[in-house]
């Protein structure tokens, strides 16, 4: 895009793993210019392995990187030097680290008061901001394990569903505050939380009880409110997940496979019908969806304009014909790792915007890859700059 709706907005970010970073990717993929302030050690993230090992390189693309040491005094005046010349400060530590610092919101107000301060915490002040959140501690205590998994089961679900979402909200309060501040003149404060987070995805099953006033069962024992609704598994053991959520799909679902018996039975007629017919309904229809490979349903279905998917492992996606045909995919360069250096295509934000893509202008940033040009804006001289941005090296 020729200008990107954000450009010429300055945020400075204190945040690691995914809440924090998520909220800056999706300013920074707007036009924002973040800036991630780093210990001399690096942030954390870069170093993880296994399911953590691709948070650093999805969010903090589009990203400079700054290294200062916060604990020591001439750290701490360079950050509040740069602080001054922004216009969001986003962080995700601890409140009293953030206040020992003096980085929490009403010391900085001072300094800035057109300042917009983002938080993302485990929890928003009450009763449980003392303790510490993990996306899964709240799926856990939040009702979303037990909703996910088996009965007895608990199980979270498969992606850092809060951590994620809870960014999303973060960067929603932040162009909210934007909004307000370009009729006031003045900043606020914003928070956003997993726990909160966790409690807006399973409201709908809260708002199921209050309706109903029977308990939600966990999705895998739920009655479904469509008659067909299921993965089955077809010939040579393969899997398809098949829908008919409506008597018209019903109606070209039985003709396309031939079903004259079930479209004649007039049980079978409305999608209520079918939804208490479950029982019987759907084994007799494994049996007969089983003679079928799982290429043919699907190409069956698309024909006939009815719901299914095949299913699918994250890392085929990466060869996904329509994410690479409408350019959902993009190249970085890993900075860390024993790939650093590589390029591997990342995940853009799912939105369009005058029908495009919101891209990567810059890949995720190499350990105080733009100190030196940051702190020379600030007044710092090279030896200054080389100085308060020392790298130290910690062992993967």
């Amino acid at each position: 895009m020729t200008h990107l709706p954000f450009e010429g907005l300055r945020v400075v970010e204190f945040t690691h793993m995914v809440m924090g970073p998520t909220c800056g990717m999706v300013l920074a993929d707007l036009g924002a210019e973040v800036i991630k302030v780093e210990p001399p050690a690096g942030d954390n993230t870069r170093r993880l392995l296994g399911a953590g090992a691709g948070f650093y390189p999805l969010f903090n693309r589009n990203k400079k990187s700054l290294v200062l040491d916060l604990q020591t005094p001439d750290g701490k005046e360079a950050v509040l030097k740069l602080i001054a010349t922004a216009d969001v400060v986003s962080e995700n530590f601890k409140p009293e680290t953030m206040k020992k610092l003096g980085l929490d919101y009403q010391s900085l107000k001072t300094l800035n008061p057109r300042l917009i301060h983002v938080s993302h915490k485990g929890f928003l002040p009450g009763p449980y901001d003392h303790r510490t959140a993990l996306d899964e501690v709240v799926q856990m205590m939040g009702g979303l394990a037990y909703m996910t998994g088996r009965p007895g089961d608990p199980l979270r679900a498969g992606s850092s569903v809060n951590d994620i979402m809870g960014g999303l909200f973060g960067a929603i309060g932040v162009m909210a505050a934007l909004s307000a501040r370009e009729k006031t003149g003045v900043g606020g404060e914003v928070q956003s939380a997993l726990f909160e987070n966790n409690i807006f995805l399973v409201a709908q099953h809260m708002m199921q009880f209050a309706v109903t006033g029977k308990p939600a069962a966990p999705m895998p024992e739920r009655i479904s409110p469509w008659g067909i609704y299921d993965v089955f598994r077809v010939k040579d053991g393969e899997q398809i997940f098949l829908a008919v959520v409506s008597d018209t799909q019903w109606a070209i679902f039985c003709q396309a496979m031939a079903l004259t018996d079930f479209e004649a039975d007039e049980r079978l007629h409305t999608n209520n019908g079918r939804v208490r017919a479950r029982d019987w309904l759907v084994p007799q229809l494994r049996a007969r969806l089983a003679e079928h490979s799982a290429a043919e349903l699907a190409a069956l279905f698309e024909r006939h304009g009815l719901p299914f998917a095949p299913i699918t492992q994250p890392h085929e996606l990466l060869d996904d014909p329509h994410l690479l045909a409408t350019g959902g995919l993009a190249p970085i360069t890993l900075p860390d790792g024993l790939r650093a250096g590589q390029t591997a295509q990342t995940v853009l934000l799912p939105l369009a915007l005058d029908g495009e893509r919101l891209g990567v202008r810059h890949s995720p940033p190499q350990l105080g890859e733009h100190s030196a040009e940051l702190l020379a804006e600030l007044g710092y001289s090279g030896d200054e700059a080389a100085r308060l941005s020392q790298i130290v090296t910690k062992a993967a």
